[in-house]
């Protein structure tokens, strides 16, 4: 098990594309001060990849981007004796929050980029993950490594979001604050299409052509749509902690910031029942098999 601040800091550096510097900063923080809301918004996703593994019954179980542990620790709980699911994220503060959680016998926690973390050779017969794998610079290298480290025949499922045209509920946020923030001069930027972010991965051609090429095999996409919630009593602090929102308001006086939590919140009420908030995460569940390590693409 590591621990050490210093060892994790060190193995974060391997990280070479600048989400790095996000979740090592005010981003990942805002994750472990909202642990309890993400984890309560996205379970039904963590127990649908937990249900996979057992189903599967895994043994070795790589999850990629784990955060701070939800994932990890539902995935463990659902192996068999002698099972265990090792989580790897490149944010220290997330991985030490995980850490000083629950503590199973059978998860584990490491600090590690895993584009280029070096992993044991053929090591995980399963590898999942919850909305981790849309973050690296360089995704066929990503999954090239992580081919590398599946042992023949692994399974991969992982969650990745659809477009932001099918999530309107990430994405109401930043359109209710965007005349606020532009008067501002702090526009949020869009990123990219297929550059590294939370939609990184909308395409599904584009991933089945990285998965393809970083040497997986029997690629299969579908689209999945999730039911997920939280309490009404903690819409403002969602929205005004996390995701692009949330790091823009801290670089804004309190007055525009007041401004735009008072715009913000009722474009959130076609999402409000009652004391609830509900909507649907349209994800796509993208699952591949490895296949033989010689057609891994260099």
């Amino acid at each position: 098990m590591h621990s050490a601040t210093t060892t994790a800091t060190a193995s974060a550096s391997e990280a070479g594309n600048g989400q790095a510097a996000l979740w090592n900063g005010t981003g990942g923080q805002a994750w472990v001060d909202n642990q309890d809301l993400l984890d309560h918004l996205f379970q039904p996703l963590a127990a649908r990849l937990a249900d996979t593994a057992g189903a599967l019954s895994a043994r070795r179980v790589l999850d990629i981007g784990c955060g701070t542990g939800a994932t990890t620790r539902a995935v463990a709980r659902a192996l068999d004796a002698g099972g265990e699911c090792l989580g790897v994220d490149v944010s220290v503060p997330m991985i030490e929050a995980a850490r000083t959680r629950e503590a199973l016998p059978n998860a584990r926690f490491v600090v590690a980029d895993a584009q280029r973390h070096a992993f044991e050779t053929a090591a995980f017969d399963m590898l999942v993950s919850r909305f981790g794998v849309m973050f690296f610079d360089d995704p066929v290298a990503a999954f090239a490594n992580l081919r590398r480290a599946a042992a023949p025949g692994a399974r991969l499922c992982v969650l990745a979001w659809r477009g932001p045209d099918q999530n309107p509920f990430m994405t109401v946020a930043g359109r209710a604050a965007a005349p606020l923030l532009q008067e501002a001069a702090m526009p949020l930027s869009a990123p990219a299409p297929g550059a590294p972010g939370q939609f990184g991965f909308a395409d599904p051609e584009r991933v089945r052509r990285i998965l393809d090429a970083g040497g997986w095999q029997d690629i299969d996409i579908q689209p999945l749509d999730v039911g997920c919630g939280m309490p009404e009593s903690a819409l403002e602090r969602y929205f005004t902690r996390l995701g692009a929102l949330g790091q823009a308001l801290h670089r804004v006086d309190s007055a525009t910031r007041a401004r735009i939590v008072a715009a913000v919140r009722p474009a959130f009420d076609p999402f409000v029942d009652g004391e609830s908030v509900r909507f649907d995460a349209a994800c796509w569940r993208i699952e591949a098999r490895s296949g033989d390590p010689a057609g891994v693409r260099r």
